[in-house]
């Protein structure tokens, strides 16, 4: 009986040794697949509704003052129900955001294609980037914003909060939603 028990007990631990390291395992794989590839699990954001926090894709894997980085923000359909004639990323005073965007860079794709853009304006003093559409992107369309060759900011995390025009009768800026990106080391 004494016999039993311990083969039990040991199997027991084991078991749950063997649980504990799949499950770090685990864990360890799925953050190397969300790193920069969306705004992952936050618990803490400052963003009041969860669903106010947007996508985004960093294509050189954010790496801190990174020249040559592409960062794609993503506005699904659910948010764009109405039409739209301009987009407005903004960010926050702090952390300072030392960044560089290249406005001769920046294109809004929709299905992949590349609308035509009347002119992209970048604010540094009252930190927004304005991307002014040639012709209105219509309601029920997902969108995604790609800044390239943009010089990745020091080490942090940054909001970028996105706003459009809408294009109807009576122009009205929108909150669309807020990109909670990460630049680090890795």
């Amino acid at each position: 009986m004494n016999k039993v028990k311990t083969l039990a007990t040991g199997l027991s631990k084991r078991f749950m040794a063997t649980l504990a390291l799949s499950g770090c395992l685990l864990a360890g794989v799925q953050t190397l697949s969300l790193a920069n590839g969306n705004s992952g699990l936050v618990i803490f954001s400052g963003v009041e509704e969860r669903s106010d926090i947007l996508d985004y894709k960093l294509d050189f894997n954010g790496r801190p003052k990174f020249y040559g980085e592409r960062m794609r923000l993503r506005i699904s359909k659910k948010k764009l129900t109405q039409g739209v004639s301009k987009f407005f990323i903004s960010y926050l005073k702090d952390p300072e955001f030392d960044g560089k965007f290249n406005t001769n860079s920046v294109e809004v794709r929709v299905d992949g294609e590349s609308l035509p853009l009347r002119e992209v304006y970048w604010d540094k003093e009252s930190r927004v980037v304005e991307i002014d559409l040639k012709e209105p992107l219509e309601a029920g369309n997902s969108a995604e914003i790609v800044f390239s060759n943009v010089k990745n900011p020091s080490s942090g995390t940054y909001y970028f909060i996105g706003d459009v025009l809408t294009s109807g009768q009576i122009p009205l800026r929108v909150y669309v939603g807020t990109w909670i990106v990460s630049f680090s080391r890795t």
